[in-house]
């Protein structure tokens, strides 16, 4: 309604504007000059046809040729790229060569240089080419982010190796899952997730795979170090190693391989692996490079995991393809953020919105503004906080970033603008790949007209964002997933003619006169928590497992004061049978912590449909409202129980005292 609001202020203002600039024109145009006349009548005429389009023309003329010229630049260099076909591998050696002694990766009190990463990598390929690894095979990565973490997929890569890169919060069903899908021929792992990977090893399907444990010289030093069964220990052998020259290897890459598998969830349950080619790798990270205009010489800090597309890909890359300093947290530190920022003199830093929300809520220290970031970038940073995060940070420039890591429908906000995900260029706004189209609310289907195409949104109404696909550029072509049967499920035919096809995003979103658009929601089965897309399917799988009952259903729920969706779970369970204490242990278990669900209803029947599907939209209305549902709630307790609702803990949940 606000939206709405400012739409139709700006509309007003926009026609007072031009009615007054219309009567000075008219004044001129009387004049004998005509070929001026005829100049300004054209002016006058489109003015009068459409003021609101003028006076947004007007307002983003700065914005849109800075974003262009900078597009221009990223264009012209991944065209260069493309002709010459280069890997990612041969780029880096190519970066390499310019600067072998400058830092390339900076963690705790060690560096690394852009020479010792291309040695270690090359180590890295030699030995498992020994091993018999070839082209087009993949290997599963499960190690937490350190330098050698991109040694080692980089290595692997200059043989043609691909890497499964698996989030490390994997555990049971879902890891196994992750290995089975990618068709790992082996298993990288670091000695700190040994006993998620042993919980599985047995398991038919990869108990034959070879193990390569990892450890640093932190890890090695303790006594209590143990190999895991059968597994070889990867960082004496890499000791041992001599680097090859692989030259003619990495001769034979192409820029359009497969470099890596990153996994998402999605609607469809489990984990998918979404195929990151050399050309999309490449294409993220300069394209988040120049358009926020990041220089060579900024150390930038990323305390973000080295799975995840943010921090692995449009980072990290920064350092491989542009020559930047990446300076690395093993985890993410709320007391360390600053002082880690100051230790390692960063100009920028990535962020995702959960981390800046977390930041905020610390107590005030001296160091919160004893940095020199010039600018933080990232994705999910609400506008609700987004002001206050700036000021009290004193954080010059906040751009956002928006995309998927499989998707060719991508944003950025590089304006400054509080709130907006990103921006489409006035004058491109009906002929650019990336269009927002009307959908039906509850079921997430596109609206179509009478002759069965998608209907454009206009400012101020919500819609699904989708990109139309071009597998001739790296900026509209779509990878998708190692199943094809996932990837098909995200294409859009038939869209605005026929046989086009286009990337539907999965999110909603708004835009206003100026062409900024705002996030809304998520359609399908997933919601955002703790900076991690839940797949409700994989949720309900589990609780169904581990107490056996006929019926649950997993969605997010929204907390006052709280970004994204808390996870709720609605229990059908008409006796009362359900033992909380067996549920918490079970989903402790199987479950990383933000896929957890926060609230679980017991219900004595779940509403459905006609057709016998479970009504998700009127659960997810009710909430945890506790003066509204008259089922019994439960709530996840700090101990990792779950226990009754109480009216303490709701009142703490509204006026955000919970301490999420």
């Amino acid at each position: 309604m606000n939206l709405l609001l400012e739409l139709n202020f700006k509309q007003k203002n926009a026609t007072r504007f031009f009615t007054v600039l219309g009567g000075f024109l008219t004044f001129l145009v009387i004049k004998d000059n005509a070929k001026l006349s005829l100049l300004l009548g054209a002016i006058l005429a489109l003015m009068l046809k459409n003021p609101t389009f003028v006076y947004a023309f007007y307002n983003t003329m700065g914005r849109d040729t800075i974003t262009g010229y900078r597009c221009a630049k990223m264009t012209i260099f991944l065209y260069l790229m493309e002709r010459k076909r280069w890997s990612m591998a041969r780029i880096f050696q190519e970066n390499c060569k310019r600067h072998p002694e400058k830092a390339c990766f900076l963690i705790d009190n060690r560096q690394m240089t852009f020479q010792d990463v291309e040695d270690y990598s090359n180590k890295v390929g030699s030995y498992f080419k020994s091993k018999g690894l070839r082209r087009g095979d993949c290997v599963a990565v499960l190690l937490e982010g350190r330098p050698e973490y991109v040694c080692l997929w980089l290595g692997l890569s200059k043989i043609g190796v691909i890497s499964a890169l698996i989030n490390t919060n994997q555990k049971s069903e879902p890891l196994l899952h992750s290995l089975k899908v990618a068709n790992s021929k082996a298993i990288i792992v670091g000695t700190e997730l040994t006993n998620a990977l042993s919980e599985i090893r047995n398991h038919e399907d990869i108990k034959s795979l070879p193990v390569y444990q990892f450890s640093d010289e932190e890890q090695r030093t303790n006594a209590n170090l143990d190999l895991m069964k059968d597994a070889i220990d990867l960082t004496e052998e890499l000791k041992n190693q001599r680097p090859e020259n692989l030259a003619a290897d990495i001769s034979q890459c192409d820029h359009k391989d497969k470099l890596m598998y990153i996994y998402t969830s999605g609607t469809t349950g489990l984990p998918k692996a979404a195929v990151i080619t050399n050309q999309r790798y490449l294409f993220m990270t300069t394209a988040s490079t120049h358009v926020i205009a990041i220089k060579e010489n900024d150390i930038i800090y990323n305390p973000l995991p080295l799975y995840h597309t943010a921090g692995g890909v449009v980072c990290v890359g920064m350092a491989l393809v542009h020559g930047c300093t990446i300076a690395l947290r093993r985890k993410f530190s709320v007391s360390n953020f600053w002082k880690d920022c100051i230790k390692f003199n960063a100009t920028a830093a990535q962020h995702i919105g959960e981390l800046c929300r977390y930041l905020l809520s610390a107590p005030a220290r001296p160091e919160d503004t004893q940095h020199k970031l010039r600018l933080m970038y990232g994705n999910g940073l609400r506008a609700q906080i987004w002001s206050q995060f700036a000021t009290r940070f004193n954080i010059p420039f906040i751009a956002e970033l928006y995309g998927s890591t499989e998707g060719n429908a991508n944003l950025a906000n590089v304006s400054n603008q509080v709130g907006a995900i990103g921006f489409i260029p006035i004058l491109l706004r009906n002929i650019i790949h990336l269009q927002v189209i009307r959908v039906d609310e509850e079921t997430g289907e596109p609206i179509r007209n009478a002759k069965g195409f998608c209907i454009r949104c206009n400012p101020g109404e919500t819609g699904l964002f989708i990109g139309k696909i071009d597998p001739s550029k790296a900026i509209t072509n779509f990878s998708g997933y190692a199943d094809k049967g996932a990837s098909e499920k995200k294409l859009l035919h038939n869209v605005f003619k026929k046989g086009d096809v286009y990337f539907n995003s999965g999110d909603m979103l708004v835009g206003d006169l100026l062409n900024f658009y705002y996030f809304k929601d998520r359609t399908g089965d997933t919601f955002r928590w703790r900076g991690e897309n839940v797949s409700t399917q994989e949720v309900e799988g589990i609780i169904t497992n581990v107490i056996g009952l006929q019926d649950c259903v997993v969605y997010g729920v929204e907390i006052p004061h709280i970004e994204g969706k808390a996870g709720m779970a609605a229990i059908e369970d008409p006796e009362h049978k359900t033992d909380f204490q067996h549920l918490s242990v079970g989903i402790r278990a199987s479950l990383p912590p933000y896929a957890r669900p926060l609230f679980v209803r017991v219900m004595k029947e779940i509403p459905r449909t006609t057709t016998f599907k479970m009504k998700k939209r009127d659960l997810m209305l009710d909430g945890f409202d506790m003066h509204k549902i008259t089922d019994p709630l439960y709530y996840l307790n700090s101990d990792g129980i779950y226990r009754p609702l109480t009216s303490e803990q709701y009142d703490a949940l509204q006026n955000g005292t919970a301490g999420l």
